[in-house]
C-alpha cells in the first residue's frame, strides 16, 4: 500500500523517526551502564591463599575481597603493579581490571613464618 495515496505518509514518517530515536536512546543507555564488578572472596592464612587461582576475563572489572585469619599478610602482583596489606579482622578490597591475557603470579610479601615462601597463587586472565 502506498502511504502517500492514503494520506497517512506524514504520520508514518513521524512514527518511524520516533522509533529510530527511541532505539538510539536505548542503545546509548545500555552502552553507558557501568559494568558490574565481579566479586571474589579470598582468605589469607599461614601459608596459603584460598583460592590460590583466580580466573578473570580481560577487561572484566574485579573486586578482590581479602580476609586474613592470623597475620598481616601482604598481597603483591608484581606484573600488575598491585600491592596491599591484609590485616586480620577486616576486609581489604583490591580492585583491578586486567587488560591483557596472561598468567600473573601473586605472593605474600610480609614475612609470616617458615612456610612464607610457599604463600603464592596465580591470576589467570583469559581473552
Amino acid at each position: 500500500m502506498n502511504l502517500r495515496k492514503c494520506g497517512n505518509w506524514k504520520f508514518a514518517t513521524v512514527c518511524l523517526a520516533a522509533i529510530g530515536l527511541v532505539t538510539i536512546g536505548v542503545a546509548h543507555s545500555a552502552a553507558s551502564l557501568p559494568v558490574k564488578e565481579r566479586v571474589i572472596k579470598i582468605v589469607a592464612q599461614r601459608f596459603s591463599y584460598t583460592p590460590a587461582e583466580i580466573v578473570l576475563k580481560a577487561g572484566e572489572p574485579a573486586r578482590l575481597e581479602f580476609t586474613s585469619r592470623d597475620f598481616v599478610h601482604g598481597f603483591r602482583v608484581p606484573d600488575l603493579d598491585i600491592r596491599a596489606d591484609l590485616p586480620p579482622g577486616q576486609v581489604t578490597i583490591v580492585r583491578l581490571t586486567p587488560q591483557k591475557a596472561g598468567v600473573y603470579d601473586f605472593l605474600c610479601d610480609n614475612f609470616c613464618g617458615a612456610g612464607h615462601e610457599e604463600m603464592s597463587g596465580k591470576i589467570i586472565v583469559k581473552d
